[in-house]
């Protein structure tokens, strides 16, 4: 069985192909400046174009979709209905979902007979508990405007749960942990008994921990501040709290590698600030779950820096809990979802 997963960005274009009877990858690209100024690839269909694949040999394709809302709690296979509804989806994820959408446009016009599948990020943390999920606002909000917490990077999440409980030697369904996926984006998924039952990152991608260029938790009057009395734009502020926030809007960088080198008071104030932002939160699913099973880093900054590690997960705060670190592969996982469509799958490949 081979199965190709698309990861298509507002400017870039990640492909990936696996024999899923081995799960290694075959054949492997990452696109990149699509339809920027200068760029010589103008569209993502002809990204497509340079891929070096033959795709009548592929049997399916999974695209990440960011944001499924309420309606996508699993791999959804893509037809026109599904297209149509992801469309009216892109109002809660307009950075990401627009994106992920001319992929999946882009694949279906150069490959129209194969089976491809949405696997969307919020997914895996679709069965949080009401009382997780709501926000303490006018419950108005939530009933029209679908506005709560949906989580991201599930599939990160999703994939670390199993490959901990290879580790463990555990059943998923009985395992307690914590993951943590520390990148340029980062979030923590508290899970119980195999269940995301808290995740960090709420609405959006925002919340949550001290990211990359996102400044994660803060006070929402801040926004209010920055428009009526700093007198910034709507998208002003939006730039602020995306781009140029976190750990580059401490400290002029985003690249913990530079920070660590840099090592000046506004770097280490930089450090503090995300270390122990991801302390409290280990902390706070530690009181939710009671037993912890393991705590899993992973992501750039979670796998190779020993330093960041140390910094988070000290002997008051782990105590006994085992610290696992664990490469995650969200594009495997990706792959691993599309299986339950593997005889569709066969059947458009050969059609």
């Amino acid at each position: 069985m081979r199965v190709a997963v698309i990861n298509s960005g507002s400017s870039s274009l990640k492909f990936k192909l696996f024999n899923m009877d081995t799960n290694e990858v075959i054949y492997s690209t990452v696109v990149e400046k699509i339809g920027e100024k200068n760029s010589a690839i103008k569209s993502h269909s002809q990204a497509l174009e340079l891929i070096e694949v033959d795709f009548s040999t592929i049997d399916i394709i999974g695209h990440r979709v960011v944001h499924g809302g309420e309606e996508f709690t699993k791999p959804t296979l893509l037809d026109e209905e599904v297209i149509k509804k992801l469309e009216d989806l892109t109002h809660l994820a307009p950075l990401h979902n627009p994106a992920n959408l001319e992929g999946i446009l882009v694949a279906k016009q150069k490959a129209p007979k194969i089976a491809q599948v949405a696997v969307f990020d919020t997914a895996f943390h679709s069965e949080m508990p009401q009382e997780a999920y709501l926000y303490a606002l006018d419950f108005e909000l939530y009933e029209k405007h679908k506005i709560r917490k949906y989580g991201f990077h599930g599939t990160s999440h999703s994939y670390l749960l199993k490959e901990t409980a290879k580790e463990l030697n555990r059943e998923e369904n009985e395992l307690n942990i914590i993951t943590l996926h520390l990148g340029n984006g980062a979030s923590a998924c508290a899970i119980e008994n195999g269940k995301s039952i808290d995740t960090s990152m709420g609405f959006t991608p925002l919340e949550g921990l001290v990211m990359g260029t996102r400044c994660g938790d803060i006070d929402p009057a801040i926004v209010l501040y920055m428009q009526r009395d700093l007198g910034m734009g709507r998208d002003k502020v939006d730039e602020i709290l995306n781009k140029k926030s976190g750990l580059l809007g401490l400290c002029g960088t985003s690249d913990i590698r530079n920070i660590l080198e840099q090592d000046d008071e506004r770097s280490r104030l930089a450090i503090d600030i995300m270390t122990r932002r991801v302390k409290k939160y280990i902390g706070a699913y530690i009181a939710l779950l009671g037993r912890v099973d393991a705590i899993v880093f992973s992501g750039g900054i979670g796998e190779n820096s020993a330093y960041i590690r140390e910094r988070i997960v000290d002997k008051n705060l782990a105590k006994d809990i085992p610290i696992l670190v664990i490469k995650t592969n969200e594009e495997l996982e990706i792959a691993r979802q599309c299986l339950a469509f593997k005889d569709f799958g066969s059947k458009n490949s050969s059609s």
